[in-house]
């Protein structure tokens, strides 16, 4: 299937320091009538893959909205002039615009993607099983189910019926890190699956916040061409 995107990034008059949940903070506060902006609807959490997505992506800010998501990027990119991250204000001069139709689902051939960002892959329950496996094959059999559940969970959401077996092999390394003062267990590396994946749209968990996002490797192991940032 084909996914529409509209990607937005953004320059200032100077660089722009901040995270992806604080970008997400300005577009919700800033915007609060587009529930796809912030993932609540009459203060209840909408629980499915997240149609727009705040990333920082090698220092410099991006937000990527998908079918819905992009018609409601449209509708607010040229609505403001500078933007709030924490307590910093940036001048926005030159904003960036991609809108694109992109390919999406099983593929006949596998496909190498790097994580641009930390992948949460683990919730509380996983993370305690993972920690209870004796070797390095249980585990990586455990990363390929895990990785092979986000990306089952993401079709659902984006309405995609995955037709047959989706096959993968993943690559990565742990690194803690900490988020709303809690500490977590990411992971960086990459994978091979047969599946196309745009750049930059993310899975696993905490997606609306940057995390688990991924590009997609050419065949000598160096990025593609598919965002050019």
């Amino acid at each position: 299937m084909n996914l529409k995107t509209f990607t937005l990034t953004f320059s200032s008059t100077r660089p722009i320091q901040g995270t992806s949940a604080q970008l997400r903070g300005f577009f919700a506060t800033r915007f609060t009538e587009y529930s796809l902006l912030h993932q609540h609807n009459a203060d209840k959490l909408i629980f499915r893959y997240p149609l727009v997505q705040y990333k920082i992506i090698d220092g410099a800010p991006m937000v990527i909205g998908i079918n819905d998501g992009a018609e409601v990027l449209k509708q607010i990119y040229d609505k403001y002039d500078e933007i709030k991250l924490g307590e910093e204000v940036y001048e926005i001069v030159e904003k960036g615009i991609s809108v694109k139709n992109q390919e999406f689902g099983l593929s006949d051939k596998f496909h190498s993607y790097e994580f641009a960002t930390p992948w949460l892959a683990l919730n509380q329950e996983n993370y305690l099983k993972y920690y209870g496996m004796k070797n390095y094959d249980e585990t990586q059999e455990f990363m390929r189910k895990t990785l092979i559940g986000n990306l089952l969970s993401m079709s659902k959401s984006l309405d995609y019926q995955v037709p047959d077996t989706i096959k993968c092999d993943v690559r990565v390394k742990i690194r803690k890190m900490r988020l709303k003062d809690v500490n977590l267990m990411a992971f960086i590396g990459g994978f091979n699956v047969n599946f196309i994946i745009p750049d930059y749209l993310g899975i696993g968990k905490s997606v609306s916040r940057g995390f688990g996002a991924v590009r997609q490797l050419s065949s000598n192991g160096q990025r593609g061409t598919g965002c050019n940032l």
